[in-house]
């Protein structure tokens, strides 16, 4: 598994508890990473994930704004603890980050695969892939896309 994958892995447990705890920010991060993370993780995987995790929480309201546009009836509350979260990390992803959306999608559908179930998946692409052609009539991505600042492992962050 490639360190940026690893690092969104971290990202989604740290929304994941902050959804349950309502813990948030510098103190959120410190106790995972002092705690809960896997030990081997590399410095500059952790700066991401931690970035990905306390952006998404600083954002939340523009993140939820959005899935909620597209998540037609459905309240965000109501969706899975783990499917929201993922949907918004790769929101916050594409508002934030300069990843190129389909890589985002991508390592959602990737990261959702192996946390929740068949059927989240389907119901992630779908409101992703709708998030994206709303973000791409408002502000297209470049033709050439800049690869990720990377060591090279992520099989997932290149282009399609």
């Amino acid at each position: 598994m490639g360190s940026r994958r690893k690092a969104r892995e971290c990202a989604l447990q740290m929304l994941f508890a902050a959804d349950v705890s309502g813990t948030r920010g510098d103190e959120l991060a410190r106790t995972f990473w002092c705690e809960l993370a896997d030990s081997e993780i590399e410095p500059g995987a952790q700066e991401f994930a931690t970035r990905l995790a306390i952006g998404t929480l600083a954002n939340l309201e523009e993140v939820d704004a959005r899935i909620r546009s597209r998540a037609e009836h459905w309240r965000i509350t109501r969706m899975a603890l783990v499917d929201r979260n993922v949907l918004r990390l790769a929101v916050y992803e594409f508002l934030k980050e300069p990843t190129p959306r389909t890589v985002t999608i991508n390592e959602a559908l990737e990261i959702a695969r192996r946390f929740s179930t068949y059927e989240a998946t389907q119901f992630i692409n779908g409101i992703l892939d709708a998030i994206k052609r709303d973000l791409d009539q408002e502000s297209p991505e470049p033709d050439t896309l800049v690869h990720e600042e990377d060591d090279g492992d992520d099989q997932g962050d290149q282009p399609e």
